[in-house]
């Protein structure tokens, strides 16, 4: 590849790295040199190497790409020009450290660069920042979901500077940023279990989160009593979408391990996505209590009346047929309104309900009780009318004829 406007498919950083080859004009380079082994990334090592042969000369060296502190730890040297180099001392080290703090403070991911003969003693040849900005949304959507009530963390294997302007930037850090509510995957993986459980409560950004800091996480979440939602789309990231209660897997740039692992895969990637699910499984949830508030409240009335009518020897208010009539009335229609009804605006700032808690619980019970004796005062007063006015026509003679309904 030569064009940097030529498309790309692949790995998200994989395909930058060769666009900026592109346009630094490097990419042919590719020809002169012909790859022998690969070394792969870890989570726990943080890089990744391969060793190639220039075929001119035969000479054999390692391109190493990783994170940048790690990638520093392996290097003795720093590239100063083409076949030139310095000692890292501490002055140069603290230079790059400089530029990396910089760099990831303006939100850029940052890999560190270096090339040697041997992986022990690399010389460091540069920085490289890119981005992966918000959608269009993401923020919205994020704020949208802590005002009803969900706790949206954050969990990157970036470092803590990238880690904290992408979470200021989806607005779940408030300047000036509180040190308590970011914590290093090491760091938690540290504490023990109560610990954990105590720290999720305030924690909302998690940086330099390996697999196993992932599954700690969720964990945690989880023995605290939420229930947890997890998206993902590396290989990494399928042990804890696997362990969440919902695993969600990208669709568009994730891997089949995320997929196969995942309870839900989202086709856009798209984040927003999410809240339009919440939306809707939070409004078939309210309708459903509704309609069984509705209908609760109906039966326990028209049951009322029967014996009620029965204990003060009345005759029967409601004769099979009316029961009947009754009953679809009061099944068809109210099903068929509230399976079309529109989804009320208000229903995300709702807090989510327990999972432990029943569908009818006491709340439930009492106003379908207030509901039905309302309905059954005003029916009953109605029959006690008509009872008495059959009555009083049978006693005093009356011409007047009265049919109870």
């Amino acid at each position: 590849m030569t064009n940097p406007d030529e498309v790309t498919v692949g790995q998200p950083t994989e395909c930058a790295l060769l666009k900026l080859a592109c346009h630094l004009r490097v990419a042919e380079v590719e020809s002169k040199w012909e790859r022998l082994k690969e070394i792969p990334f870890s989570s726990e090592q943080k890089w990744m190497a391969v060793q190639v042969k220039e075929t001119s000369s035969g000479n054999t060296k390692y391109l190493v790409k990783g994170a940048p502190e790690m990638v520093l730890k392996l290097s003795t040297k720093a590239y100063t020009g083409p076949e030139t180099s310095v000692t890292l001392a501490a002055t140069e080290t603290e230079v790059i450290k400089l530029a990396i703090t910089t760099m990831s403070s303006q939100g850029l991911r940052v890999l560190g660069l270096a090339s040697g003969t041997d992986l022990d003693s690399l010389v460091f040849t540069g920085l490289v920042g890119m981005i992966d900005p918000l959608r269009a949304g993401v923020r919205e959507s994020a704020t949208l979901l802590v005002q009803g009530g969900v706790t949206v963390v954050m969990v990157t294997g970036d470092s803590i500077e990238t880690a904290t302007t992408i979470g200021r930037h989806l607005g779940l850090l408030q300047e000036p940023v509180n040190p308590r509510q970011l914590m290093s995957g090491l760091d938690f993986d540290s504490l023990n279990e109560d610990k954990q459980r105590e720290a999720v409560a305030s924690i909302r950004v998690f940086y330099r989160a390996t697999p196993r800091h992932k599954l700690a996480i969720v964990r945690a979440h989880q023995a605290h009593g939420s229930v947890v939602a997890m998206t993902g789309d590396g290989v990494n990231d399928a042990p804890a979408l696997k362990m969440a209660d919902i695993g969600i897997a990208m669709g568009e740039h994730g891997t089949d391990v995320a997929r196969e692992a995942a309870d839900m895969v989202l086709v856009d990637d798209n984040f927003t996505t999410i809240l339009a699910a919440i939306e809707e499984g939070k409004a078939i949830f309210y309708n459903i209590k509704s309609f069984l508030r509705f209908q609760l409240s109906t039966s326990v009335a028209a049951l009322g009346l029967i014996s009620l009518s029965t204990l003060l020897g009345l005759p029967n208010p409601l004769n099979p047929m009316q029961i009947l009539w009754v009953n679809i009335i009061m099944d068809g229609p109210p099903a068929q309104s509230l399976g079309v009804e529109p989804v009320d605006p208000d229903v995300m700032l709702r807090p989510p309900r327990d999972q432990r808690k029943p569908l009818i619980d006491a709340q439930v019970i009492l106003e379908v009780a207030s509901s039905a004796l309302s309905i059954l005062a005003v029916t009953f007063g109605v029959f006690l009318v008509c009872v008495l006015l059959l009555f009083s026509s049978l006693f005093l003679g009356s011409n007047s004829s009265y049919v109870l309904a």
